[in-house]
């Protein structure tokens, strides 16, 4: 078994496969690169098999999205370590040895990412993880380094090693035996907050998640969905509630869901007022996909009163920064 393994998930990503896959390969430390391809239509598969042989490549025969794809293709991938990496993602040098190392020294520690900052705007932090997650009361995601739609410059003030609620997506390493203990992710979530998730149900686990510091990449973002894609704001509402109907305990339950579908209606009108009618159209279904969806969800509150290690922020971010108007982290 190798130690660890660099995975890519594909989904008709020629342009970055071939803008970013080198530098992982040139850069890889030795590790086993593999490239999970979501049943492209494009020509990724032609450009690998002609352009990278070394890369490992597991073919899947439809697109099961980011939580499908990863749970299928990993099936296949002996290591002792999975580090998943975003197609649209430029690393740098030695971004895989503090990562590994980290989780070597912290046996308490089942997952954690890298410093993820912004390919476009080099000197500030990404959306997606930035330097690492956290969740309010009421289950709305933020990050050191970006809050709502607010990114900080990189000015040193994260350059340390720290204890996070989730890893982004675009760029986290795992260990094996966790990923299978957990079931890998949840395949209903499709795609976008599945990684909150299942950082969720690891810490439930007794498995700690981390930010490391001393590990840097650059992503681009929204290189499958972009941010204006209402599909996207679809899973994301949709999947925010039930990520609170998973995870949280019955008491909280009470109070919680029903005042976070008031302010996902709230941001409706506020897509309605700008004239946004897809997106409108899109928090809309997704309410009504989360209540047909609730008896399922349901049964998947394995452990959902269990104590989780890093707390959720005890106010509500929405409030913070739209009313009170504190846009940095450390306002908060």
């Amino acid at each position: 078994m190798d130690n660890t393994a660099v995975v890519i998930l594909n989904y008709n990503g020629l342009s970055y496969l071939k803008q970013f896959l080198p530098a992982v390969v040139e850069n890889n430390d030795g590790y086993q690169v593999v490239v999970i391809d979501n049943c492209s239509t494009d020509q990724s598969v032609t450009y690998l098999n002609s352009t990278f042989p070394e890369v490992e490549l597991v073919r899947l025969n439809q697109n099961f999205g980011f939580s499908g794809g990863y749970n299928r293709g990993l099936q296949s991938i002996d290591a002792e370590y999975y580090i998943l990496l975003n197609s649209d993602v430029q690393v740098t040098p030695n971004w895989t040895g503090p990562i590994i190392k980290y989780l070597h020294d912290h046996p308490e520690v089942g997952i954690c990412q890298p410093k993820i900052r912004s390919h476009q705007d080099p000197q500030r932090f990404d959306y997606a993880g930035a330097a690492g997650g956290f969740l309010d009361i009421l289950g709305y995601p933020y990050c050191r380094g970006r809050l709502f739609d607010t990114l900080e410059a990189d000015e040193g003030q994260y350059d340390d090693n720290q204890l996070i609620f989730w890893a982004g997506g675009a760029c986290m390493a795992i260990r094996r035996s966790l990923f299978r203990q957990l079931g890998g992710f949840d395949e209903d979530f499709f795609a976008h907050m599945e990684e909150i998730d299942l950082c969720w149900r690891s810490q439930k686990a007794g498995h700690l998640v981390a930010y490391v510091g001393d590990s840097t990449v650059y992503h681009v973002g929204g290189g499958t969905l972009a941010s204006t894609n209402a599909y996207k704001t679809f899973l994301n509402f949709r999947n925010g509630l039930s990520l609170i109907l998973k995870n949280s305990t019955f008491i909280q339950l009470i109070w919680k869901l029903p005042l976070r579908m008031w302010l996902d209606g709230i941001a409706a009108l506020r897509f309605l007022i700008k004239g946004s009618w897809g997106h409108f159209w899109a928090v809309v279904r997704a309410e009504f996909a989360f209540i047909l969806s609730i008896p399922k969800t349901w049964r998947k509150r394995a452990d959902a009163g269990t104590t989780n290690v890093v707390k959720l922020h005890n106010r509500i971010i929405v409030w913070d920064y739209f009313v009170l108007g504190r846009k940095y982290f450390k306002n908060l």
